[in-house]
């Protein structure tokens, strides 16, 4: 399965976001940030999950 790409808006803006995060020198902001990412991730996770499920039961 070839990965799927992101738009040049997506792009974009994961380049802000990762300049941004660069730039953070406070080291509890970066904590509560790379907590949550990792829910966001896990969250993506499971709805994608569920999606696929509710598409081959329906």
């Amino acid at each position: 399965m070839a990965p799927i790409e992101l738009s040049l808006n997506q792009s974009f803006e994961v380049e802000r976001l990762k300049r941004e995060i660069d730039a953070q020198s406070d080291a509890e902001q970066l904590r509560h940030l790379a907590k949550d990412l990792l829910k966001a991730w896990f969250s993506e996770q499971a709805n994608t999950q569920q999606a696929i499920q509710q598409q081959f039961y329906s």
